[in-house]
């Protein structure tokens, strides 16, 4: 990944998204869209899960995800709903600069 991208970082651990989904879900499509193109940017890795597995009931248990498109960043509660690409570009930078941070970069 080019330094020059914002928030990325040469070697980055990738950031895992998790986006639970539905079938005949508009805001599943769109999300998954704006994951894809986040990715493209940034480094992440993108896993589907269909909500009405017994995986994806288990997570949306676990992190009161109500309806679909649900989103987790590495495993943590990002949101559910509609999801709003410029909060989530803010949370994938807060994420990489802690990394770069910890990192001593």
């Amino acid at each position: 990944m080019d330094s020059s991208t914002p928030g990325a970082l040469p070697d980055a651990t990738p950031i895992h998204v998790t986006l639970l989904t539905q079938a005949q879900c508009g805001f599943c499509e769109q999300a998954q869209e704006t994951l894809e193109r986040l990715a493209r940017e940034y480094p992440l890795i993108l896993t589907s899960v269909n909500l009405a597995s017994a995986e994806g009931h288990q997570l949306a248990l676990r992190h009161g995800i109500i309806f679909a498109p649900g989103v987790l960043l590495d495993g943590t509660f990002f949101s559910y709903g509609r999801v709003s690409e410029r909060k989530l570009r803010r949370a994938l930078v807060a994420r990489l600069d802690a990394r770069r941070l910890a990192a001593g970069q």
